[in-house]
């Protein structure tokens, strides 16, 4: 979860620049007032997501951090001020995948027994943590939220090496954890718009936007839309984490994915900008400039 703070400045298209980690030494005193990026690596909606990682912080811990943040806004500008700050600021939150990923499709990573549940409750389940999530967010200030849905993750390099039966296609089950999740937050996202006055929820279709590069990926410049630009080991390059030790491409903007598991900075620039600019196809109810300048 990353929220940004207005910044008439920074930035390119938004007058917004990159924010800074919370947990950065540097990341105090006036620098929070110009937004704060409380993402973490392996985090999910549920608080036994990516447990197998350790130090990784879930949403429950990230709004904790940003409620953290908030105080030392207050403090340092007082309550009106404040609160007229968040108003105006933009929160960007993309979380869902590694519920998936990380929980779900690898039980043994989590230590628990959440694959014997169906996909319809374990969706319902994260849909309902989520729910109280981001309503928390919005009792703390929040009122410009953008929430992502979870892309097609069974395209991903990770996924297609984990199911060789696939072949060269995508796997047809993560893809399908993906649209059932989907469909029910779009539906959260009309209900939070609805009982929460004030509130300006903007459901953003990551899914269908990389679905899109991915079917058109020659038309878009890309010459490879299923392997790993960053890659160690498996046929798609999917079987480990990029790191240090690893082969890199020579032509990363040919690529639809940068490692098995994120979008190339190429693909993530159509992204960006099809949200930024989008129609209510790509992004709803507002794009992302509109709703900056509301």
């Amino acid at each position: 979860m990353a929220l940004i703070l207005e910044h008439p400045r920074g930035g390119q298209e938004l007058g917004i620049g990159f924010t800074p980690p919370y947990l950065a030494p540097s990341t105090v005193g006036p620098v929070v007032l110009k937004g704060v990026n409380y993402a973490s690596g392996g985090g999910g909606i549920l608080n036994l997501t990516g447990r197998v990682f350790g130090g990784r912080l879930n949403f429950d811990a990230q709004i904790d951090n940003f409620a953290n943040t908030r105080q030392d806004i207050i403090s340092s500008i007082g309550v009106p001020a404040a609160l007229n700050l968040f108003k105006r600021a933009l929160f960007s939150v993309t979380i869902g995948s590694n519920d998936f990923i990380n929980n779900y499709l690898t039980p043994e990573l989590t230590f628990s027994d959440q694959k014997a549940a169906s996909p319809e409750l374990f969706v319902t389940t994260m849909i309902s943590k989520l729910r109280v999530q981001l309503t928390r967010l919005f009792n703390l200030g929040a009122r410009k939220i953008v929430v992502a849905n979870v892309g097609p993750i069974g395209c991903i390099p990770s996924q297609r090496d984990a199911n060789p039966g696939a072949g060269d296609s995508c796997v047809a089950f993560p893809n399908q954890l993906a649209q059932l999740f989907n469909t029910e937050l779009k539906g959260l996202i009309a209900e939070l718009n609805s009982n929460l006055e004030g509130s300006e929820f903007v459901y953003a279709d990551v899914y269908q936007i990389l679905e899109d590069i991915l079917q058109n990926y020659v038309a878009l410049g890309f010459d490879n839309p299923s392997s790993a630009c960053c890659h160690v080991a498996g046929r798609f390059g999917g079987l480990l984490p990029c790191s240090p030790t690893s082969k890199v491409c020579w032509d990363r903007p040919k690529y639809v994915f940068w490692d098995p598991y994120h979008p190339s900075d190429a693909a993530n620039v159509i992204i960006a900008k099809r949200l930024l600019d989008g129609s209510s196809n790509d992004i709803s109810p507002v794009n992302i400039r509109r709703l900056f300048q509301s």
